[in-house]
């Protein structure tokens, strides 16, 4: 299952995103991992959920993120919960149609690996394809 949070930045959509990773954690009987573009949100997140920083690692589209969210989840089998700050900041190039593909592709992750994903986005929520905008949640 895919949970978006999408809006403009500076709505709270990173603070909300922490704050239910550390919630999650309590009731969790697997692992949790956080997946940021930077460091900056160490400090708060539970030291016992999983913090990646993706600017050590090359993703400049899509199919390089799905690869190493399926790289990820190769190597534990135990991850339950997928927390992911800022998708379009990740990716550095992430037009509607491949932010579609790359949704579907997770959803499809979520399913064969019983995975559950919560992700931000910052941008224009009515630019949207409908498709993205179905997963989104307040």
């Amino acid at each position: 299952m895919i949970n978006l949070f999408a809006g403009a930045k500076g709505e709270g959509k990173t603070r909300k995103l922490i704050g239910l990773a550390n919630d999650h954690l309590a009731n969790t009987t697997g692992h949790i991992v956080f997946v940021d573009d930077d460091k900056r949100n160490m400090h708060h997140v539970h030291r016992d959920i999983r913090l990646v920083d993706t600017s050590e690692y090359p993703l400049s589209n899509y199919r390089e993120f799905v690869a190493f969210v399926c790289g990820m989840i190769s190597q534990n089998s135990d991850i339950q919960e997928i927390f992911i700050d800022g998708l379009c900041g990740i990716i550095e190039e992430l037009p509607n149609d491949d932010l579609s593909t790359v949704m579907t592709s997770l959803n499809k992750i979520s399913n064969d690996n019983n995975v559950e994903f919560f992700i931000t986005l910052n941008c224009d929520v009515d630019a949207l394809p409908p498709d993205v905008k179905k997963l989104m949640i307040s």
